[in-house]
C-alpha cells in the first residue's frame, strides 16, 4: 500500500464567489486528515470578467486576448488561496496541489475549464493536477460530476441509501445505495439562477439567507413549465452548464422580485426530488452555498422523503468539501485510480483522468 499524500484542493465554483481551498492527507482511497481550509473571494471587478466570459464563452477562442488576461488573474486568486492555506497549516508539507480550474462551458461533449496550470505550479513550486474532466468526455462521458468518488469515501460506515446533495451554482447529488453501490448526477439549476435573479433586480449578489424566497410565493404554473424541460425525463448519469436553464429567466420575468426569488428555490428543490432514483435515501445530507438558504432547506425537507440534513451533522465542513474533492482527486489520479465511473457519469469504464503539470518529486522530498 502506498503512503498517502498530503494535497491542497482548489475550486473556483460556478456561483463565482471565489476560489475554496482545502488541505486533506489521503491515499485516494481513505482520507487520514482534514486539514485547514478557507475561501478568497473574487473582487468585483473579476467577477464581473468572469460572468461576461462565461455569457458568451462558446464564442470565444483559448488564444482570446481578453479571456487570457481574466485566467491570468483567476490564476493568481488560486495562488493566494494556496499560500493562505500552508500559512494556516503552519508550512506542513504540501505534496500537489488539485486545480479544478474556473468552468466556462460545460456542454455535451465539451467542457472547458480556465486557470493556468504552470503559472500556479511556478508560484508556488508545487506539482499540479488539473484538466480533471477532458479525459471523461473524450471517452463518452458527462465529465460531470466528479464529487461522487470522495462522496462515497466520507460516506463509507454510514446507513445506507443515504444521499450528498451539493447546492452550488448547478446542483448534484451523490446516491450510495443499500448495497455500497454509488450513482451520481446533476440534479437541475442550484444557485445560480437565482443569483442572477437577484442580482438583475437588487443588484445584490444572492438572496441571504433565502429571505426574499421567504416573502413571496410560488408561481405553480411557471414551476410546472420550467419542470417539463427534457432533462427531467433523463436518467442518470446526466450533466448541465451553468446557463442550462438561462432561459426560466425570461419565463418568470413577468413575476415581482420575492415571487421570482420563491418560484426559482421551488424550481430546485422541485427539480432534486423529480430525480430518478432506484432508491430513495433515508438521509440527504447537504453541502454547498444551498445549505445556508433556510428558504430551499424547508422546500427541500417538504418534498424529500429522508431527513435533509447540512453534512455538519457528520462533522464534514461544507464550505470545504468540493475543495477538498479535488485534494482528493488529485491524489487519485497520480496513483492512476479511476476519477469517474460508469455510474457518475456515464463513461463506459472505471476512467483515470487528470494532467500533472511540473515535478515528479514533492517538495516533502516524496516520489509522486
Amino acid at each position: 500500500m502506498r503512503p498517502p499524500l498530503t494535497a491542497i484542493g482548489l475550486m473556483s465554483g460556478t456561483s463565482l464567489d471565489g476560489v475554496d481551498a482545502a488541505l486533506i492527507t489521503t491515499d485516494g482511497v481513505r482520507v487520514f486528515h482534514h486539514g485547514p481550509s478557507l475561501t478568497v473571494p473574487y473582487d468585483t471587478a473579476l467577477r464581473a470578467r468572469l460572468r461576461d466570459i462565461l455569457d458568451r464563452a462558446a464564442s470565444l477562442s483559448a488564444d482570446d486576448a481578453y479571456l487570457l488576461d481574466a485566467e491570468q488573474a483567476l490564476t493568481d486568486v488560486h495562488t493566494q488561496a494556496v499560500q493562505a492555506v500552508r500559512a494556516k497549516a503552519e508550512n506542513t508539507p504540501v505534496d500537489v496541489i488539485g486545480l479544478h480550474g474556473q468552468t466556462i462551458l460545460h456542454a455535451p461533449g465539451r467542457t472547458w475549464q480556465i486557470g493556468n496550470a504552470s503559472r500556479l505550479s511556478a508560484a508556488t513550486n508545487l506539482p499540479v493536477i488539473h484538466d480533471f474532466r477532458t479525459a471523461d468526455v473524450q471517452a463518452g462521458g458527462e465529465g460531470a460530476p466528479l464529487a461522487p468518488l470522495y462522496h462515497a469515501a466520507l460516506l463509507h460506515g454510514h446507513p445506507t441509501p443515504a444521499a450528498v446533495l451539493n447546492i452550488g451554482g448547478v446542483a448534484n447529488l451523490t446516491l450510495m445505495t443499500r448495497y455500497g453501490d454509488v450513482l451520481a448526477c446533476d440534479t437541475g439549476p442550484g444557485n445560480a439562477l437565482l443569483d442572477d435573479w437577484m442580482f438583475r433586480h437588487t443588484g445584490q449578489p444572492c438572496d441571504f439567507s433565502g429571505a426574499c424566497a421567504a416573502q413571496g410565493t410560488v408561481d405553480t404554473d411557471r414551476l410546472s413549465a420550467l419542470l417539463a424541460h427534457d432533462f427531467f425525463r433523463k436518467p442518470p448519469p446526466k450533466s448541465l452548464d451553468r446557463l442550462s436553464f438561462h432561459q426560466a429567466l425570461e419565463q418568470i420575468s413577468a413575476l415581482s422580485v420575492e415571487d421570482g426569488a420563491a418560484t426559482l428555490t421551488a424550481f430546485t428543490a422541485a427539480a432534486i426530488a423529480s430525480t430518478p432514483l432506484p432508491e430513495q435515501p433515508l438521509h440527504w445530507f447537504v453541502c454547498g452555498g444551498g445549505r445556508h438558504n433556510p428558504t430551499l432547506m424547508l422546500m427541500l425537507a417538504e418534498r424529500l422523503s429522508g431527513t435533509v440534513q447540512p453534512v455538519e451533522t457528520l462533522g464534514w465542513d461544507g464550505d470545504a468539501l468540493e475543495a477538498e474533492c479535488f485534494g482528493f482527486l488529485a491524489v487519485r489520479s497520480l496513483r492512476g485510480l479511476p476519477l469517474s465511473l460508469p455510474a457518475t457519469t456515464g463513461v463506459p469504464y472505471p476512467l483515470p483522468g487528470g494532467r500533472l503539470t511540473c515535478g515528479g518529486i514533492s517538495p516533502a522530498g516524496r516520489r509522486l
